[in-house]
C-alpha cells in the first residue's frame, strides 16, 4: 500500500498525536465537565465540534494562515488573550454550578459552535497545528502536499474525537455519583482549578 508518508513518519505522527490528544487540556477538561454537569448528549456536541475546529485550523495552517499568525505578534497576542479570557469565563461558570439542577444552559453553555470557536482562540493549538504541518504535510515534493493533508487530517480528527469522547464518557459515568450531596460542587471546583491552571500555563509558555 502506497502512502504519501513513509511508515516511520506515520508512526512518529501517531505517537505525537496520541500524546497531544489524550493529555488533559481545555478540550478534554470541558468534555468531562459538560458530561458530568449536563449529560452525555450535550457533551457529545462539544466532542464533535473539537475535530471540526481542529481540521479547519490545520487546513488554515497548511495554507499559510498559521505562519501569518506566528509572524504577527499583535495578532498572536490577541488570540492568546482571547483564549485565556474564555477559559477564565468557563472556570467561573463551573464554580457557580453547585448542583445538577443549576448546571443548565444558562450556566454552562458550550455547544457545537462554541466548541469550534474555542480551537481558534487556543494559541497552543495553533502552534501544535503548525508543528504538524511543518513536520508531516509540507515536507516533500509539492505534488505530495494534498495527499499528505488528506492523510493527516482524518488522523487528527479521529484522535480529537476519541480523546474528548473518552473524557466525556468518564464524566458521564460520574454523573449519578456526583448528584449526591455536594459532590458536584467539589468536582466543579477541581475542574475549574484545572482550567485556571491550564490558562496560567498557556499564558506563561505561549
Amino acid at each position: 500500500m502506497n502512502l504519501p508518508l513513509p511508515w516511520t513518519d506515520l508512526l512518529a505522527l501517531l505517537g505525537v498525536v496520541t500524546a497531544m490528544a489524550f493529555t488533559p487540556g481545555p478540550n478534554t477538561l470541558l468534555s468531562a465537565a459538560l458530561a458530568a454537569n449536563r449529560g452525555w448528549p450535550v457533551a457529545l456536541r462539544f466532542c464533535l465540534a473539537v475535530p471540526v475546529g481542529w481540521c479547519l485550523m490545520l487546513l488554515g495552517c497548511a495554507l499559510g494562515l498559521g505562519a501569518l499568525i506566528d509572524a504577527q505578534p499583535a495578532l498572536r497576542g490577541a488570540i492568546k488573550w482571547a483564549g485565556l479570557a474564555y477559559l477564565l469565563w468557563l472556570a467561573t461558570r463551573l464554580l457557580r454550578s453547585t448542583t445538577l439542577g443549576e448546571a443548565d444552559a444558562g450556566r454552562l453553555q458550550v455547544g457545537f459552535v462554541q466548541g469550534v470557536a474555542l480551537q481558534f482562540v487556543n494559541i497552543k493549538a495553533w502552534m501544535a497545528a503548525l508543528m504538524v504541518v511543518a513536520g508531516w504535510i509540507t515536507p516533500g515534493p509539492p505534488e505530495a502536499f494534498w495527499p499528505r493533508l488528506a492523510l493527516v487530517m482524518p488522523i487528527m480528527a479521529v484522535y480529537a474525537l476519541a480523546s474528548n469522547a473518552t473524557y466525556a464518557l468518564l464524566g458521564g459515568l460520574l454523573r449519578g455519583w456526583l448528584a449526591q450531596g455536594r459532590r458536584l460542587q467539589g468536582f466543579n471546583r477541581v475542574m475549574a482549578a484545572l482550567l485556571l491552571a491550564t490558562a496560567v500555563w498557556m499564558g506563561w509558555t505561549a
